[in-house]
């Protein structure tokens, strides 16, 4: 007969993993964490130990968590974990594309300019013609990044509508 009770380090491995989800949770932003269903015991837990900064009452309040979440399943919790970097690494592939477009056309490249307005029909042809030429003649007359920046926000505008 087969006995099902967990070892101590088994036991121990799971509250060490416990505690290091709660790490997490009191890494995240308090507006991510209103959108994490959790309950109140631990939430409240969560902003203590964020706003704690004292080692050793940081790391109580980080075993207290752990303790917390003995009682709850932890899957939803790493499940919006996993989605907030995600989320957070589709914005800076979407800042990076938009730097690439931008340093594309103060270099003159005018293929871009069509491709940009393919992906993005609220885009006004004149207006990003006339943007990308005032970052060109900047950038080829190194006067400065004014009109770049310009472009930049546009861009980063239309993509995001």
């Amino acid at each position: 007969m087969k006995d099902d009770r967990k070892s101590r380090t088994q036991k121990k491995n799971e509250a060490r993993a416990l505690q290091k989800l709660g790490e997490q949770l009191v890494a995240i932003s308090s507006e991510q964490l209103k959108g994490i269903d959790i309950s109140d015991d631990l939430r409240n837990a969560v902003i203590v130990a964020g706003k704690t900064k004292s080692h050793g009452a940081r790391r109580r309040q980080l075993q207290y968590i752990g303790t917390l979440m003995r009682d709850i399943d932890p899957g939803p919790i790493q499940n919006a974990l996993e989605n907030f970097r995600l989320g957070d690494h589709q914005k800076i592939l979407a800042f990076k594309k938009i730097e690439k477009w931008r340093d594309g056309l103060k270099e003159g490249n005018r293929v871009l300019i069509e491709e940009i307005l393919n992906n993005y029909p609220n885009a006004e042809r004149q207006r990003l013609t006339q943007l990308a030429r005032n970052a060109r003649n900047e950038y080829e007359a190194e006067k400065g990044v004014k009109s770049s920046r310009i472009l930049f926000r546009y861009l980063k505008q239309i993509s995001d509508l």
